[in-house]
């Protein structure tokens, strides 16, 4: 059975859902997503509507350049569009976009701990998408706001913003705690 809990507060007496699946979206990307279609359709009309008489090579580099921006730009922008996260009972799971790529899977036994982070901002991370700092570790980050940091027992870090990360953190909290205490199986 799946469940999607909004945030209830932080009862303890709150029971857990079986599986956790939360989002974040950003609707300012497809403003970028809207910009790299406008760079594609112009880099496809140069190409038809260009004057291939003269200046072959500076034409040829412009509809290059315009199709190879649209289309970085589509990609950039729709695959972090959203984000979704998934806690069950082996791992937390991320994926990213309609697509649902890029994609992370995380194994509970590789974590050993769970923290809420109320303000996590594309500024400190970098910009959006997919991100990595030698001091902070990783994150996806499509949005500004509430996100999920999950330390893994090599000391490494991964953050994701996601609404009601507050619950999620409980609910991996409470695997972790099942996983070590032997009360969950993994199969």
């Amino acid at each position: 059975m799946r469940h999607h809990l909004r945030h209830m507060g932080s009862s303890a007496a709150e029971p857990l859902p079986e599986t956790w699946t939360g989002r974040a979206t950003n609707r300012m990307q497809w403003v970028l997503a809207a910009a790299g279609a406008a760079c594609l359709a112009l880099g496809i009309k140069l190409a038809v509507d260009g004057n291939w008489t003269t200046g072959v090579a500076a034409l040829v580099m412009a509809v290059v350049g315009c199709v190879a921006a649209g289309l970085m730009m589509l990609y950039g922008t729709l695959a972090f569009v959203h984000v979704e996260v998934t806690v069950d009972r082996e791992a937390v799971e991320v994926r990213c976009g309609h697509m649902g790529l890029p994609r992370r899977r995380i194994p509970l036994d590789q974590v050993v701990a769970a923290e809420f982070d109320p303000k996590v901002t594309p500024h400190e991370w970098g910009g959006w998408g997919c991100r990595w700092r030698p001091e902070r570790g990783t994150a996806v980050v499509v949005r500004r706001g509430e996100g999920l940091v999950v330390t893994l027992g090599d000391g490494q870090t991964f953050t994701v913003t996601v609404d009601d990360a507050e619950l999620a953190v409980r609910v991996i909290r409470d695997r972790i705690r099942r996983l070590h205490s032997g009360s969950v199986p993994l199969t």
